[in-house]
């Protein structure tokens, strides 16, 4: 079965093919996210997630007698991309997005969904300001980063006592967020970082950088960012003799990062939620998705289980009007891919959990303790 979806750039609504839906017959949705940029490979996720959410709820008889018809807004990882798509999907008549993935995407976008009456429900923005605005329309299927950073900055405290520690972030909303949180969490352990600095997204060279950490004797460098960045850090670093451990966030969960550094990736290590496709609720899909030759890794699932939850929450609510869908998101549970799911007063998910996953030959996986 094939999905017909249309994809809005920030300057363009374009239509890909398929047969059209008479308006009537369909509930318009959308997927936003980082189709294209640096960031591109979780945007790929997320459509992979998202469409074939949509395939398999279509098949089923769809929302109310009506079929979910899929779009997809681009907004590279940008701010100011966001806001365009966010407003041309208001225009395209859109009441659900399941997005945006970058946090610094998702915040000024969030005030356009709730200046439109539109829910936004994201996959993977884990920067607690976009819970925090008192928007109603707003929910998430992931943690935030002050739950990821506890985690994160507990381990570093425990195994790196004597503060031979670097903490960089990329001055994102999401990298400088998820680092101040684990360095936040690091300190209160009584532990002082060594190094604490900013780069900037898109730097390519961190020879300077590295100096640095080797003078101050780093033995572990937690990064707030994105894999590319990451991945040229973590090569650089081994090119030049450190071997320093890399620690992370979420964001080096996608097998680009390893196309980047190949084995001087090895032991970097990682926070994430434990792996859905372990889950029995998402044995199905995830053998689906890899008969058609695509491995569900990352937030897949995650941007999966968010059209899910939309599309339950509208049943319940007998009708798309946000108000009343709304109210059914916070009065119960949600079985998803990702196991049940609820949502507190604020749009979050009642049950939060980090792991560790770590990088060996190529792969990642949970780290088992």
């Amino acid at each position: 079965m094939t999905l017909r979806w249309t994809l809005l750039a920030a300057a363009a609504l374009v239509a890909v093919g398929g047969t059209p839906v008479r308006a009537d017959d369909s509930i318009k949705i959308a997927m936003a996210g980082p189709i294209t940029g640096s960031t591109a490979s979780f945007g790929e996720q997320m459509r992979h997630g998202a469409e074939q959410a949509v395939i398999d709820i279509n098949a089923a008889g769809g929302v109310l007698g009506k079929k979910l018809e899929l779009q997809l807004g681009d907004d590279a990882c940008d701010p100011k991309q966001a806001v365009a798509v966010a407003n041309q999907l208001a225009r395209a008549g859109v009441g659900f997005v399941a997005g945006h993935f970058c946090s610094g995407s998702s915040i000024p976008a969030s005030a356009v969904y709730n200046e439109e009456g539109i829910l936004q429900i994201s996959p993977g923005s884990t920067n607690p300001k976009l819970t925090e605005q008192g928007f109603k329309n707003v929910f998430r299927v992931c943690g935030r980063d002050d739950q990821q950073g506890t985690v994160a900055g507990t381990y570093l405290a425990h195994h790196y006592p004597n503060g031979r520690i670097a903490i960089l972030n990329d001055k994102s909303a999401y990298g400088k967020g998820l680092a101040d949180d684990t360095k936040r969490t690091l300190n209160q352990a009584g532990v002082t970082e060594a190094i604490n600095e900013s780069y900037n997204a898109g730097e390519k060279d961190f020879s300077a950088l590295v100096s640095k950490l080797k003078q101050g004797q780093i033995e572990a460098v937690y990064v707030g960012g994105y894999y590319t960045e990451a991945g040229l850090l973590t090569r650089q670093m081994r090119e030049q003799g450190l071997n320093a451990r890399v620690i992370a966030g979420d964001a080096l969960l996608t097998n680009e990062y390893w196309a980047i550094t190949g084995a001087a990736g090895e032991g970097t290590m990682m926070t994430f939620g434990p792996d859905p496709r372990n889950k029995p609720e998402a044995r199905a899909v995830t053998e689906e998705f890899r008969k058609a030759g695509y491995e569900p890794e990352g937030y897949t699932l995650y941007s999966y289980a968010a059209v899910q939850v939309y599309a339950e929450a509208v049943k319940r609510a007998g009708r798309t009007d946000l108000d009343q869908v709304i109210k059914e998101l916070h009065s119960g549970s949600f079985e998803t891919v990702m196991g049940t799911l609820g949502f507190d007063a604020k749009g979050d998910v009642t049950s939060p959990a980090y792991v560790f996953y770590q990088w060996h030959d190529g792969k990642f996986s949970e780290v088992v303790e």
